[in-house]
């Protein structure tokens, strides 16, 4: 008996997303400040998660850890508050950061605002209606 035949697909290449793919993106970094800042917020991590475990246990950042993989998954649905993983925000730390991308490019300032329906957005979410779940532009 035959075995069914695959076709591997490896991953997919949008660019119109991504920008057009070179072969110079896959042998070079992008700059050297960009590695540098990876390698800085790993250790940063890593040494975060060594001071928890001599101070707490071997099980706390394994629980923070699953927390933030529980945080991840869940999102509120759309509504008048932007943000939808409030939750991972405020275990992470960064709802106190006030970055650029909170006072610019705000959908609300747009003049093609719609607000965005709550019932609606659940119908769609629980499979009773079809649609975007949030037509904020219209």
């Amino acid at each position: 008996m035959e075995s069914p035949k695959t076709i591997q697909l490896g991953r997919k290449i949008d660019p119109l997303r991504n920008g057009i793919h070179g072969v110079k993106s896959d042998i070079i970094e992008s700059h050297p400040l960009e590695s540098a800042y990876r390698t800085a917020k790993v250790k940063q991590e890593e040494m975060k998660k060594k001071i928890l475990i001599n101070t707490y246990g071997a099980a706390f950042p394994m629980k923070m850890e699953l927390d933030h993989q529980i945080l991840t998954k869940f999102q509120r649905p759309p509504g008048a508050i932007p943000s939808s993983f409030l939750g991972l925000e405020a275990m992470t730390g960064t709802l106190e950061g006030f970055g650029f991308e909170d006072y610019l490019n705000d959908p609300i300032d747009s003049e093609s605002f719609c607000p965005a329906d709550m019932h609606h957005g659940m119908e769609v979410r629980l499979g009773m209606s079809k649609g975007p779940v949030c037509p904020s532009f219209i």
